[in-house]
């Protein structure tokens, strides 16, 4: 069906059913849902609508935006540029304004790119012993000081476990040791064994890498090496191997501690590290497992320099607004997010000739589906009552850059933000008979999601790998951190008609081989109704929000809810 025939289309649907709410008596305000008894449903205007989500605009959008054309979407490249113009222009057809920088579709995400040269093996020195390790078998590197040349000349190894200091706590990993000039060998993730601390086995954002190296930077050290295992990073060491070489990027103008080197190594590399010194890795992570634990010296050093090109750069977020159609609550907007970016080119071809990142699941999806939501909103015959925002986000995958941006330097006021729905990665199973929700328990958005999922007869689930951190991994993160409640949601595992386990047997197939590989490639065979529905319960949800008389608030006590109060005190 043309854009034309569905615009004439929901016209006469209006037609129908403005005359039977005058029969039935239903109130159809327009892209909300209406209570009957205790149950709510869409509004039929509103379900009407949600059918224009259909599988083949969502395919279509996937296949152009992870096609080999656009060479895997690397921030700043041509192919990122492509995908910028490509969202931009379908923002535009939809009938959306800019909402950008000068009246554009775009804001500007200066970056600067690091391309770091490692040395083919670096040595630990000990006493008696020595170790050598090889890059990208053993260990990954980057230049965290952004400048053509870092590095430093026998650096003591000290283990710190897991390198937090965490008040709320009463943690702290460092004890007051003077670690300045150190290199840190830290543990990934953060204490799990006792739920009284660090809600147990979930990950919180003191278990993130980038909370450890700026840790790690606080202390003066010159470096820092998280030991990576997949369950602690719950993915596999190829992920490092991908995500942590060629170009890295940060935002320009980068503020906070920073130190000459940022690392991994492998869990065997870390154990060898420690029988330098004649130490055990596993007694060492023992102790770092309670509040007692002290700095330990490896009883080796560590020299390294690296070699960079630093070059400035510029990505972008798209942004395109529909105004609200009330004239108080229009000030306020819903956020619909998702970022465009991926990993690029590879330096070198696999195996199989491919050395580019297409990332089709993360997140050509993520971004089909807003733009399958853009279009279902866009058409509602009468405009939601907030202003809905729709941003495709820049940089992700180096570290939330664009979302950061955006809510740092942001072209709607944070305060008038009412929430933020994040999309990132779509179901490719099937229809699932579970909704899992990332961060359940933070907001009261989770209302919104649960009378929905409970009209599609479906349950909401908490995250089902809740020690992987995955809600501070994705962009909503960026908006938390300035106080605005999200919506992030993950494929749910139940699929319908499969055994049970099946869809976390698929899920996890999916990530050792596929995930931030150049396999996450488009594919005919993938059933596609689930994503569907996600993306009709993602559009009933923002539509919902955005009629609410109130924006939603934060669960009292979570650890965003200060800063929500901060912005609209």
């Amino acid at each position: 069906m043309t854009l034309q025939r569905q615009v004439s289309w929901l016209k006469r649907l209006c037609i129908c059913t403005t005359f039977a709410s005058g029969i039935l008596g239903v109130d159809l305000p327009g892209g909300a849902g209406v209570v009957r008894g205790q149950d709510w449903e869409p509004d039929p205007t509103t379900q009407a609508t949600s059918k224009l989500i259909d599988e083949n605009t969502q395919r279509a959008h996937i296949r152009y935006l992870s096609d080999d054309l656009l060479e895997g979407r690397g921030p700043a490249s041509r192919g990122d540029q492509l995908a910028q113009a490509y969202i931009a222009t379908q923002f535009q057809m939809l009938g959306l304004k800019p909402a950008g920088s000068d009246g554009t579709w775009f804001q500007s995400v200066p970056l600067v790119g690091v391309t770091t040269k490692c040395p083919s093996e670096i040595q630990f020195r000990g006493a008696n012993k020595s170790l050598s390790l090889k890059f990208n078998d053993d260990y990954i590197a980057t230049n965290g000081l952004a400048t053509d040349t870092a590095g430093f000349n026998d650096a003591e190894v000290v283990f710190v476990g897991y390198g937090i200091v965490a008040p709320e706590f009463q943690w702290d990993d460092y004890k007051g040791v003077d670690l300045r000039g150190k290199v840190l060998l830290m543990m990934n993730n953060d204490p799990a064994d006792d739920p009284s601390i660090f809600e147990g086995k979930k990950r919180l954002y003191y278990g993130r890498w980038d909370y450890k190296y700026d840790s790690a930077a606080r202390q003066g050290a010159v470096g820092a090496i998280i030991i990576h295992t997949t369950p602690s990073a719950g993915y596999p060491f190829q992920v490092v191997q991908t995500s942590w070489t060629g170009e890295e990027f940060e935002l320009a103008k980068s503020s906070g501690p920073r130190m000459p080197m940022r690392g991994w190594v492998t869990e065997d590399a870390a154990k060898k590290i420690c029988e330098v010194g004649d130490l055990n890795l596993d007694e060492l992570r023992k102790q770092a497992e309670t509040r007692e634990f002290k700095p330990v010296p490896l009883g080796s050093k560590l020299s390294m320099q690296l070699k960079s090109i630093v070059r400035q750069q510029d990505t972008a977020n798209v942004l395109g607004v529909l105004e609200g159609s009330d004239p108080k609550l229009k000030e306020e907007a819903v956020v619909v997010m998702a970022h465009h970016d991926h990993l690029g080119l590879a330096a070198e071809r696999n195996a199989e000739g491919d050395n580019i990142y297409n990332g089709a699941i993360d997140n050509a999806s993520g971004s089909a589906s807003l733009l399958n939501i853009a279009k279902a909103i866009s058409m509602l015959p009468e405009r939601p009552k907030r202003t809905i925002l729709f941003a495709a986000v820049g940089a992700e995958e180096q570290g939330l850059l664009g979302s950061k941006y955006f809510a740092e330097n942001p072209t709607w006021p944070v305060d008038k933000m009412a929430a933020v729905v994040n999309i990132d990665g779509m179901n490719f199973l099937g229809r699932s008979k579970d909704i899992n929700v990332i961060g359940l328990g933070k907001s009261e958005l989770d209302e919104v999601l649960g009378k929905i999922a409970k009209w599609q007869k479906r349950v909401i689930t908490p995250d089902h790998f809740p020690d992987r951190g995955y809600y501070y991994r994705s962009d909503q993160f960026s908006l938390a951190k300035v106080g605005v409640p999200g919506i992030y949601l993950h494929s749910g595992l139940a699929i319908v008609g499969k055994p049970e386990g099946w869809g976390k047997e698929q899920t996890d197939a999916w990530v050792e081989k596929h995930y931030h590989q150049p396999s996450d490639e488009y594919r005919d065979d993938w059933d596609l109704s689930g994503a569907i529905e996600d993306n009709q319960l993602l559009f009933y949800a923002t539509c919902e929000i955005a009629n609410q008389p109130k924006m939603p608030q934060w669960t009292p006590g979570d650890e965003f809810e200060a800063a929500r109060k901060k912005k609209t005190e």
